[in-house]
Order: C-alpha cells, then structure tokens, then sequence
C-alpha cells in the first residue's frame, strides 16, 4: 500500500482543535480538503503528520505553535483613532475588521482592545501562539 510522501496531492478529512478541546475547523459533513504538499498552502505542520499515512488510516498530531501559525507578534497589533474608523462602526473586542492594502488585497483583524478615544487592532493569525491538535483521516493519494 503506497503511503504519503512528499509532493504528493492528498486528500484528507480532518478535525482541528485547540488543547482545551475547542474545535476551530473540520470537514466533517464536508468534502474531504484536498493538499499538494510541499507548496507552502497549508503550515508545516499538518504537512508533516501527513507524511507516510495510508489511504484509511487515521492518526490524530499534535502541531507546536512554531509549525503552525507561529508566537503572538507584538508588532502586529497597532493603534487606530476612533475619529479614523467608519460611523458604522460600534468596537467591540474580539470583532473581526477587514483592511484592504495598498494592492487590494484584504486583511484579517480582530479588535484587541476597545479605549475611550482609540482601539487596538491585532494583525496576528486568530491561532497565532497555540500548539494545535488534528484528527487526519487520508482518503486518497494521489502521486
């Protein structure tokens, strides 16, 4: 029976978790999510416990935060006056804002921090600085 290797396109169902048992993320009900790997798509982590699995088996990894989404980067949460925020706007920590870049693409923020006349903005991964754990089922390989 062949097994994963590296380059190969997989198909996978999986669960994630945080350590607490909160899941973030999974397939169930889903199509199976399929993985090139070695093209930097998914963190290195999940890449790695894939590796040598065989179509039907299943495995649960534990990924440490340095192979998932890495440390929480201070210099990624920064401060915005109230008066530069849209009327519409009422923040609330943990409310998700979008940004757009100078190219048009957007990015992800979470309001960290709601103060009388600003707020602070975190530009971290919502999974940055947490080891995560994946229940991994392969489905089928494809090399």
């Amino acid at each position: 029976m062949s097994k994963v290797k590296a380059n190969d396109t997989v198909e996978v169902h999986y669960t994630g978790k945080l350590k607490n048992g909160q899941v973030f993320d999974s397939s169930e009900g889903k199509q199976p999510l399929k993985v090139t790997l070695g093209q930097g798509n998914f963190i290195p982590g999940f890449e790695k416990g894939l590796l040598n699995m065989e179509v039907n088996e299943k495995k649960t990894v534990t990924i440490p935060k340095e192979e998932a989404y890495g440390e929480v980067r201070k210099e990624l949460f920064q401060s915005i006056k109230n008066e530069e925020l849209p009327d519409s706007i009422k923040p609330e920590v943990g409310m998700g804002l979008v940004a757009r870049n100078p190219d048009g693409s957007e990015r992800q923020l979470r309001v960290a921090e709601v103060k009388d006349d600003h707020i602070i903005i975190d530009a971290n991964h919502p999974l940055a600085g947490q080891d995560l754990i994946f229940d991994l089922q392969v489905v089928n390989i494809n090399s």
